[in-house]
């Protein structure tokens, strides 16, 4: 089982980050602090930076200016290294589903027995008990994508960021995804989602990240964003308006 992590673990703070490409803005964010509990889910149109920023804040992008510090240090192979990163399109092995997990833990340095234990434990986590001698390749959509944030939580990640986890699937997979975030972020799992599903991050969110155009709009307490928004591309967004 995962240890209990720090009070500070999973802090997140972004500073003065930008990038351009071709001589346009695509991320600005002069500030950003992801200090509270979590989930947090970032919302915003289609080419608002939402991906972008995720993968700045995992170190998949290495901004032009600026920087991301986690735990208050700067974000470091260490720090990455303490977290995980699932896809809209997962990513499998070609080998069983319980293959793909005994991957992760072989990395991590667990014995085989305890391997054996653990990927029991995450198979009943994701439902996926009897698909554990098939194919991950032939798993549909919704188990493939339990399966790979089963494999991201079997890394015992501090921060677990998801982008845009079921935007494809139909509402029963959806159900079962946002059972399992819910059930890791209680386990102090720190969740970092992107998503288009206002409904969703009604049911998932503690905080919102609002973006337009590169930019935060607005970050606050879920509830707050959501039924009282300040910002003018958050109220037309959040009413289905087009934004521009």
């Amino acid at each position: 089982m995962r240890d209990l992590i720090s009070e500070m673990a999973g802090h997140i703070v972004v500073n003065g980050v930008k990038i351009a490409r071709n001589g346009a803005a695509l991320l600005d964010v002069p500030h950003l602090a992801l200090n509270g509990p979590g989930p947090t889910l970032i919302l915003g149109p289609n080419g608002a930076g939402k991906s972008l920023l995720l993968r700045c804040l995992h170190g998949l992008i290495v901004p032009d200016k600026g920087f991301v510090k986690q735990d208050g240090v700067p974000l470091n192979t260490d720090q990455t290294a303490r977290q995980a990163m699932v896809f809209q399109q997962p990513v499998l092995l070609r080998r069983s589903v319980s293959a793909n997990l005994d991957f992760v833990l072989k990395r991590r340095g667990l014995h085989r027995s305890a391997r054996k234990v653990r990927i029991a434990e995450l198979l009943a986590e994701g439902g996926l008990e009897g698909k554990a001698r098939q194919s991950a390749r032939s798993l549909s959509g919704g188990e493939a994508q339990r399966l790979a944030i089963l494999r991201a939580l079997a890394l015992d990640p501090d921060t677990l960021f998801l982008d845009e986890p079921t935007s494809a699937l139909d509402p029963s997979a959806t159900q079962m995804i946002e059972g399992m975030v819910l059930r890791a972020s209680g386990r102090g799992v720190r969740i970092v989602m992107v998503t288009h599903d206002i409904g969703q991050a009604r049911r998932l969110a503690a905080d919102i990240v609002m973006m337009h155009g590169g930019h935060v709009v607005e970050h606050g307490d879920a509830r707050q964003v959501l039924d009282a928004p300040k910002s003018e591309a958050s109220r037309r967004y959040l009413a289905g308006g087009l934004v521009t």
